[in-house]
């Protein structure tokens, strides 16, 4: 059996305000293997973003264990789980994050030139046209984030997380700032990219798109509920 891209055991998160204590999270047990392609919904407040948060090793559990390609990451250090998270992991967020004042390439060349390993002008240009041309915004490239529609600049930040060939994209919300077409096509991406060999865990309150993945996780009051496998969008 090949060893997941992530993995949790008992996993629990909680937090403290004001003297009063709110479990997130409780005894979640869940694994991504390399090339699927799983949704997480649930209702708000549930728990979603910040289950992918600790996936995504932006936030730490309370309780439980979380494995990143086999690595126990309470056992290292601040460094190495940030050196893992920037390599890594691809982050895709409602939020499109783009600086306004850089061009499109410039935006998606960031991630490739503040890496720990330089990489030459030459291949981070090939890497940058090649994941403007996945997502169809090859010619977009001069432009700034301005200048393109929300669905466009959804697109960019898809690229820009894909740039660094990380080992899984964590997806949160992606269409929550998009109408119904350009939300439509952000998954329609998506959907191709799994289909090409990417790893996807995508968090979303929509039932349509979750149904696009082929696993399905429920969340209720920070716990799973039950998983559901699709095939062609039938349950199975």
């Amino acid at each position: 059996m090949t060893t997941p891209i992530i993995k949790v055991q008992q996993l629990g998160k909680v937090f403290s305000t004001n003297d009063m204590l709110t479990h997130a999270l409780q005894g979640i047990e869940l694994e991504i293997q390399q090339g699927e392609y799983i949704s997480i919904s649930g209702p708000s407040g549930c728990g979603k973003s910040t289950l992918l948060s600790i996936m995504g090793l932006l936030d730490f559990p309370t309780t439980g264990k979380l494995f990143f390609e086999g690595k126990d990451i309470s056992q290292l250090s601040m460094e190495q789980t940030a050196a893992i998270r920037n390599k890594k992991i691809g982050f895709i967020f409602q939020q499109f994050n783009l600086i306004d004042e850089l061009s499109i390439y410039d935006n998606i060349a960031l991630p490739l030139r503040y890496a720990k390993q330089p990489t030459s002008d030459k291949k981070i240009k090939e890497k940058v046209d090649y994941c403007l041309d996945v997502v169809g915004m090859l010619s977009k490239a001069g432009r700034r984030p301005t200048q393109l529609s929300g669905g466009q600049q959804q697109c960019i930040a898809i690229a820009r997380a894909l740039v660094a060939e990380p080992s899984i994209l964590l997806v949160d919300e992606p269409t929550g700032n998009l109408d119904s077409k350009n939300s439509d096509q952000i998954m329609a991406t998506l959907e191709a990219l799994n289909n090409q060999g990417t790893t996807l865990c995508v968090v979303t309150h929509d039932i349509r798109y979750a149904e696009m993945a082929k696993r399905k996780v429920y969340l209720l009051d920070g716990r799973i509920l039950g998983q559901t496998r699709f095939d062609h969008q039938s349950m199975y």
